[in-house]
């Protein structure tokens, strides 16, 4: 690694012969084996609906978008298709990157991996789609879920933060996705309104008295919810075994910034803008550097390798090793069960 000394490193699929040998072996046979089950989000694809920040940029306004969708995708990956083994990986500048890397997660084909990921779209169409979001009766058990995490930011992030119905340009695209029967009501009721929190009080009473009558939209609410915070997957990323995806601990050449891995227990606390850069953990070494070279001195140039090598726990990716650590440990313990119980079925005693 030193000698290459790459400025990029992304990891793709295991192969059946090394990478470097595809263009020499015969005609169909360099195929991939297995490969992590990825998905890739990113702030970009949000841009129909946030008012703060466009294209790259983020703010700690929209970042909640990434926490909604880490907090959706992963109770779905653990509840609803008992995958265990989950990295989440911010990926240095305005998304997140997981990784499912159970056993049968990376040796499904491309069929099965574009199930999983159908199974988790929900919001679908281009540009020119209007309404991206259709909900049908009864609602699945899946999107009841995901709508309880929506419910527990929706009013703080859409209704204060973004300000989803704070002026008529605003409101207006909220009633494109509304019924015809209560859109004039709320025409005239949106106006002599203060603030988007009432008048998304007000839309969701008028929608409940008509509900009973309405042939279709009777879950405008739910489908407004899911269209501006339900996850955007790039499903490409998800569903095909040969796509790269960029390593984590790896530098993202823009920000500088170093794509930690994220602790799903505190995903409230994660903030992006504290996630350090390569600049900060070089100066963070140079500052231990006369530590180091004392210890050698006093250990008579026989420094002990160990202590070293660990001199990252005491800079600011101690914390973001200990959790990339934890998720080895936890699959390493998971791998060790397994082999035993192949070895118990085969009377391998």
């Amino acid at each position: 690694m030193k000698k290459m000394n790459p400025y990029k490193i992304d990891i793709g699929a295991v192969y059946t012969h090394k990478p470097s040998q595809h263009n020499t072996v015969k005609s169909g046979a360099f195929q991939a084996l297995e490969k992590e089950l990825v998905f890739d989000i990113d702030m970009t694809d949000y841009d129909d609906v946030r008012k703060c920040c466009s294209s790259a940029d983020i703010c700690p306004k929209c970042w909640t978008l990434m926490t909604i969708a880490i907090r959706i995708l992963d109770r779905a990956l653990e509840e609803d298709f008992g995958f265990e083994h989950r990295l989440w990986v911010y990926s240095g500048r305005r998304g997140v990157h997981c990784w499912v890397c159970d056993e049968d997660a990376r040796k499904l084909s491309q069929t099965a991996r574009s199930a999983v990921a159908e199974y988790l779209s929900v919001v679908k169409g281009g540009e020119e789609t209007i309404k991206k979001v259709q909900l049908s009766d009864p609602i699945h058990p899946f999107i009841s879920e995901s709508l309880n995490v929506i419910e527990r930011y929706f009013e703080e992030y859409a209704l204060i933060k973004q300000d989803i119905l704070g002026s008529k340009e605003s409101w207006e695209k909220i009633l494109a996705l509304v019924p015809e029967e209560i859109q004039e009501q709320l025409q005239s009721d949106f106006p002599k309104l203060r603030n988007s929190t009432q008048r998304w009080e007000t839309f969701r009473k008028r929608l409940a008295k008509q509900k009973g009558g309405l042939k279709k939209g009777a879950y405008a609410d739910f489908e407004i919810m899911l269209q501006y915070c339900y996850p955007r997957l790039d499903v490409n990323v998800s569903k095909g075994v040969n796509h790269l995806l960029k390593s984590p601990f790896s530098v993202h050449p823009k920000t500088g910034r170093i794509s930690v891995p994220i602790d799903v227990k505190a995903v409230d606390q994660f903030d992006p803008f504290s996630v350090p850069t390569i600049s900060q953990i070089c100066l963070e070494l140079d500052k231990l550097l006369p530590e180091a070279e004392q210890n050698e001195k006093e250990a008579d140039g026989d420094l002990d390798v160990k202590r070293v090598v660990r001199e990252y726990k005491k800079t600011s990716l101690a914390q973001p090793v200990k959790i990339f650590e934890q998720f080895l440990e936890k699959m390493e313990h998971s791998w060790k069960g397994e082999l035993q119980r192949r070895s118990d079925l085969q009377n391998d005693f």
